[in-house]
């Protein structure tokens, strides 16, 4: 069983922190640290904070841009789904950047392939064959990337931020006696 969320301060950060690098400009749409984020707080905090994570960065992301549209529920659940297996995939697993790079691999493939060759055709009626070509050379910059952050960030998150204690904030410290933070 998964620790309980006791300390959303460490899951509300990683999500602002994905949310903000996500809105630098002239960014490329595939590279983003969502999957390297969530990885190790799914590992930690379960299935549901997994889910949690991946969706309502998608969705908020679009709220917050004014780009929501029909595509915005098919790759919010589509990261939500790789936010729950996460939870599933690292339940045994070591914090390693292998355990990471695997699982980005399947996740990005499964990911691109449910969303980007979904929308366009059922959406936009783009033929299925336009949909694959215009998705291998975005799904090859998403696994470099994906997988990148996943080797490097994924690891240092969850043991500089998940596992680190200094990094806590108890809401009933903060509520019973303020001046311990």
């Amino acid at each position: 069983m998964k620790k309980n969320i006791k300390n959303y301060f460490k899951y509300v950060t990683g999500f602002i922190f994905c949310f903000l690098l996500r809105l630098i400009p002239f960014r490329p749409p595939n590279v983003e640290p969502i999957l390297a984020t969530a990885m190790p707080f799914s590992k930690e905090y379960g299935k549901l904070a997994g889910f949690f994570f991946g969706f309502f960065s998608i969705i908020l992301y679009d709220v917050a841009t004014a780009r929501v549209g029909m595509w915005t529920l098919i790759t919010g659940v589509a990261y939500g789904v790789l936010g729950l297996v996460a939870a599933v995939y690292f339940e045994n697993k070591n914090n390693t950047s292998w355990n990471y790079a695997k699982f980005a691999i399947l996740a990005t493939i499964f990911y691109d392939a449910v969303t980007g060759l979904t929308v366009g055709p059922i959406f936009f009626h783009q033929s299925f064959m336009t949909a694959l070509a215009g998705q291998i050379p975005f799904t090859l910059l998403h696994l470099v990337s994906n997988v990148g952050f996943a080797i490097v960030f994924s690891p240092l998150i969850y043991r500089y931020v998940i596992e680190n204690k200094k990094f806590e904030l108890s809401l009933s410290k903060l509520i019973l006696n303020p001046k311990q933070i």
